[in-house]
Order: structure tokens, then sequence, then C-alpha cells
């Protein structure tokens, strides 16, 4: 199995590129292959796709873009062509935030992806993806724990909490959440 490639573009195409490592040109998969750029070199993570009747690669530009896109695949219905137009359309933080909120309508908007589709992307997926920096179990663990000192319900906070910004201190998550419950 492979992990990645250190390689030059020498071919590109609406859904592959082709990389030369050491003479011996792969053609890989890529999300978006008008990002890479013909004669210059890249480190591509890999993805090694074996059915009986296919062996195919699959590559990602960092390693939390194919943390996710093995996610996906692990979704009944969602196979590798299927998963890879997902990233080419949407961000990595975008497409964890509408997993967790279960915004159906943005999981929608990919191409072969209907409402039973977005829902079971939901139903495998929430509270399950870990990804570099993007944790969606422990992301707004401590502001609810908070939430709930201060006497709010489950329902009153989960409304609102998917909102509040992950990155500033607690404190200031606190007080904008407050600002949400209050309006």
């Amino acid at each position: 199995m492979y992990a990645y490639f250190n390689g030059i573009v020498k071919d590109i195409e609406s859904t592959y590129i082709v990389i030369d490592v050491n003479g011996v040109g792969y053609q890989i998969f890529v999300a978006n292959p008008y990002e890479y750029e013909i004669g210059n070199q890249y480190h591509v993570y890999i993805y090694n796709h074996i059915k009986e009747d296919e062996y195919s690669l699959y590559g990602f530009k960092n390693k939390d873009e194919k943390e996710l896109f093995l996610n996906l695949i692990s979704v009944k219905g969602i196979g590798p062509k299927m998963a890879l137009p997902l990233l080419a359309t949407g961000s990595i933080s975008g497409i964890v935030d509408a997993i967790e909120r279960e915004n159906i309508l943005y999981l929608k908007k990919f191409p072969k992806i209907g409402e039973k589709v977005a829902r079971q992307i939901i139903l495998d997926l929430k509270g399950k993806i870990h990804i570099g920096n993007i944790s969606t179990t422990n992301d707004h663990e401590d502001l609810a724990l908070v939430l709930q000192g201060l006497g709010y319900k489950d329902k009153e906070y989960k409304t609102i909490i998917g909102k509040v910004d992950t990155s500033i201190p607690l404190e200031s998550q606190v007080k904008e959440a407050l600002k949400l419950l209050l309006k």
C-alpha cells in the first residue's frame, strides 16, 4: 500500500493527475486536478482503492483532506467516486460543520447527494470525525457544561451552541452564547 507520493505532475485531466515518481507515472484521482500545475513537484497523500475489477489511487493535498475522505467512504452508499466531489466543492470545516449541525441542505448541494444519502452521512458521522484541529466530539463540550451549570436545558442551548466560535477563549464563548440565547 502507498501512503504518499513525492513527484512531479506530468499530466492533468478533468478527474485525475499523472505524477512522475522516479520515472514511473501514477494516475491519481484528485478532488480538483486544476489546483496542480504541470512541472511542479507535489507531496500527495494516497488512498488505495482495490476491488475485484479495479485498482485506483486517490490523492489528497493534506492528511485532513484524506481523513475526511476516509470518513465519507465509510458511510453506507458512498464510494470514492461519490466522496471526491464533496472535497472538490466544499471546505473540510464546512462539511464537518454541516454534519454536526445536521444541515441536510448544505450536504444536498453536492453532486449525487440526495436527502437519503445526506441523512445517512449525518447518522454515520455526527460526533465521530476527528481531523487535525477539527474534532466534532469536543468542540463545544466545555461550553455546554458551563451553560448547564447556569441552568440552561439541553433544548435551549443546543440550537445556538454550533454558532459559537470555538477558537476564542471559553469566557468569550460563554458571552457569545448568552447573547444568542437572549435573542
